[in-house]
């Protein structure tokens, strides 16, 4: 058997780098079996992805700039791009034309508002291929459904296994129900890595904190996410004895989480109770997540790493698969998800935090309780898959 895993980011994010730990194992892979497409390759030999490097392939997604810069301006002038866009898809034909079938393995790309026009092609190339392609571990802006296009890529998909209920009944609603299953995202999965733990972190006693310029740039006040983070450290350092870890997530030079989580650690280093972590691979951050007493985040899989490590957590959610995770687990998303675009003041994310902390042992309670069926019905989604190409 042969996998193409594709549609991923390069393991800079290591949300990305999650999903592709995870996946192997889940589905029993050895990474000899695997063709994993990046963006960036070197991205994974530096976290230590072991595919070997003859089946690390460069996802090259260019497109054409003529269309590109006609569609740009029939859409100032017209509203609309006149052109369809057209996609290099020639780097698939390696990996495709050996695979017993391809993972889409970017749980979030079709969570923007926006027609993702490359999945759709890279659709296209698998099936002109005749390899199934598999929809992996993902959420769905519900309306993103109200697209006929996204609809009709979204039905060309051999399996899809929704990461969230939210997910999983919209697509039904909108008629991608052929094989659409649901399980949690693979991530789940991670085992942790304990590695040296930053200077000033207390274990057991710390508040993780995770900020990335993606939710900076949804927010609809200018300064509001970061106020809402100054209110909610002031107050920790304030009123309680607990430490606070300033944790990146992403590293990615134009969406790095390190820099807004300098701005803050800036403000409060010569307090002696907070620390910025330094870059690491997934395990080693999940390791050092688990050893939080609380946390408050922004990037989906570093709370999928607080979440499974039984930490309680608050979101700050940008999307359907912040609230979709948090209503699986907990029935609602009240007190668990704060969305950015509804930040106003400086006291929201302070108010959520509060209620955890007043709850703290009944939340830490019910996600060891959940937490271990929850990931075995993770560990699940291996069956469908295998079904595919004859249950191997």
């Amino acid at each position: 058997m042969n996998f193409t895993l594709y549609a991923n980011g390069s393991s800079k994010n290591h949300g990305c780098e999650a999903i592709w730990r995870s996946t192997l194992a889940v589905l029993e892979l050895s990474p000899d079996q695997v063709f994993y497409l990046s963006p960036c390759p070197e991205d994974e030999i530096l976290y230590g992805n072991p595919v070997p490097s003859d089946r690390l392939i460069k996802a090259n997604l260019k497109r054409s700039f003529i269309v590109r810069a006609a569609n740009k301006m029939s859409g100032k002038l017209l509203g609309r791009a006149l052109l369809p866009e057209k996609f290099d898809t020639s780097f698939y034909e390696r990996p495709f034309s050996q695979s017993d079938l391809a993972l889409s393995c970017g749980g979030d790309n079709y969570c923007y508002g926006r027609a993702p026009l490359w999945l759709a092609a890279a659709n296209r190339k698998a099936a002109e291929m005749g390899v199934p392609t598999v929809l992996w571990g993902c959420s769905v802006e519900p309306s993103a459904l109200k697209d006929p296009a996204i609809v009709k890529d979204l039905q060309s998909y051999a399996l899809i296994c929704a990461r969230e209920t939210l997910t999983y009944e919209a697509l039904l609603a909108a008629g991608v129900d052929k094989n659409t299953r649901l399980f949690p995202d693979p991530a789940f999965c991670l085992p942790t890595e304990e590695g040296p733990l930053p200077e000033r972190f207390a274990p057991g006693n710390t508040v993780g904190i995770n900020v990335s310029p993606l939710v900076l740039r949804l927010e609809k006040g200018k300064g509001t996410t970061l106020a809402n983070f100054r209110g909610l450290i002031e107050h920790i350092l304030r009123n309680t004895d607990m430490h606070v870890a300033l944790i990146p997530h992403v590293v990615w030079p134009d969406n790095d989480d390190r820099k807004p989580l300098k701005m803050l650690y800036d403000e409060f280093a010569d307090t002696g109770r907070v620390c910025l972590a330094e870059d690491d691979n997934c395990l080693r951050l999940k390791g050092l997540i688990s050893r939080c007493r609380f946390f408050v985040g922004a990037r989906t899989h570093a709370t999928i790493a607080a979440y499974s490590s039984r930490v309680p957590t608050v979101v700050l959610g940008y999307s359907v698969k912040a609230r979709g995770i948090a209503q699986d687990l907990f029935g609602t998303d009240k007190h668990y998800v704060v969305p950015v675009q509804r930040l106003t003041g400086r006291n929201e994310l302070l108010e959520a935090f509060m209620w955890l902390y007043e709850n703290e042992c009944c939340v830490r309670k019910h996600l060891q309780n959940v937490m271990p069926d929850y990931i075995e019905k993770a560990r699940a989604a291996r069956e469908p898959v295998m079904q595919l190409i004859g249950g191997r």
